[in-house]
């Protein structure tokens, strides 16, 4: 059940913290993105991957010994690759339609009176995607809960600068939250979709390598480090490894 409630519970604590408390310091907030980048990545190379091509290596050992199995085990390892790459894409296409909101990159032009169908599309199904390895992985439940909080806070608090209604951006925030729970609970009840775990895992963990990576380098202004971000990164490479 943690694992339906933390990614939920960080885009509602996140909603809560703009309308509440309306965080001006936007250098904190780019810490708490850079930490929340480092975190999510080191979570996916450490823990994500190794187990997906685990998971790989496992299936080849029951391949039919009659075939080559360096040769399988070679296809197998590439196939995962090309999953990666076409989460990357898929993430570039996405941020096409949302303007980059899933790492924070969000500015006010003018005032908004309707939903933003787009980057609400766009954002929710990046949410459904990132709950999808969750239900194999419930550590990485953390990872989406730490990325979501600060993107939530960040979002809310474009929205009401840009005068959307109260009750709109309570919506859109509210089935951003469920997406990822979502995702969680259809890849543990689809049989496709558990059938073709592997494939689909690779192909978040380039979502989430594109995102992460991003939001790492995209947290200061001029992409230049300082030493109050290097240790937010190095806090959560830290976090990361731990959980």
């Amino acid at each position: 059940m943690i694992t339906y409630l933390l990614p939920f519970i960080s885009v509602v604590l996140g909603y809560l913290v703009a309308v509440l408390v309306k965080p001006k310091n936007k250098k904190v907030i780019k810490l708490l993105l850079a930490f929340s980048g480092a975190f999510l990545l080191t979570m996916t190379v450490s823990h994500l991957l190794p187990e997906v091509y685990e998971h790989v290596l496992s299936a080849s050992i029951h391949h039919d010994h009659a075939h080559d199995s360096h040769d399988h085990d070679h296809s197998a390892m590439k196939t995962i690759g090309l999953f990666i790459m076409l989460g990357i894409v898929f993430q570039i296409v996405l941020e096409y339609f949302s303007k980059g909101a899933e790492h924070g990159h969000v500015h006010v032009h003018e005032k908004i009176t309707s939903l933003p169908w787009l980057l609400f599309g766009s954002l929710c199904l990046h949410a459904l995607f990132e709950g999808m390895p969750i239900s194999q992985h419930d550590h990485l439940a953390w990872g989406i809960a730490v990325h979501h909080f600060p993107i939530a806070i960040i979002l809310t608090l474009f929205f009401l600068q840009a005068q959307l209604s109260k009750k709109m951006i309570f919506l859109f925030m509210i089935v951003f939250a469920f997406m990822t729970p979502l995702g969680t609970y259809l890849s543990n009840s689809l049989p496709f979709l558990v059938d073709y775990y592997a494939q689909i895992s690779a192909f978040v963990i380039g979502i989430l390598f594109h995102i992460s990576s991003t939001i790492i380098f995209e947290s200061s202004e001029g992409h230049k480090f300082n030493s109050a971000k290097l240790l937010a990164i190095i806090l959560g490479i830290a976090l990361g490894f731990w959980v």
